[in-house]
């Protein structure tokens, strides 16, 4: 599935020292005009949270830049998955 041409999967490996996070876990919906983006919040009790604002969608995005950073690549990851299952 990972080398379908809409498909991108990275691995951010355990040993990253600085792991980028906000603490909870997050969805970014980007698309063609920047002004519609979207985060959604999970929280704990169940209900979603949306933020658009664009000081919002800058912290957000800055996360999931450091997380792109600290991943393989797109092939890295991919023999990475690889590798992992075939030691199983």
């Amino acid at each position: 599935m990972s080398e379908l041409p809409h498909v991108t999967i990275r691995v951010i490996p355990f040993e990253t020292n600085d792991f980028p996070t906000t603490g909870q876990s997050f969805d970014y919906a980007e698309g063609p005009v920047p002004q519609l983006d979207t985060v959604q919040l999970d929280s704990h009790h169940g209900a979603c949270e949306f933020l658009d604002a664009a000081a919002q969608l800058d912290k957000y995005r800055a996360v999931l830049d450091r997380m792109e950073s600290c991943a393989l690549t797109a092939a890295e990851s991919r023999d990475f998955i690889h590798h992992r299952i075939q030691s199983l």
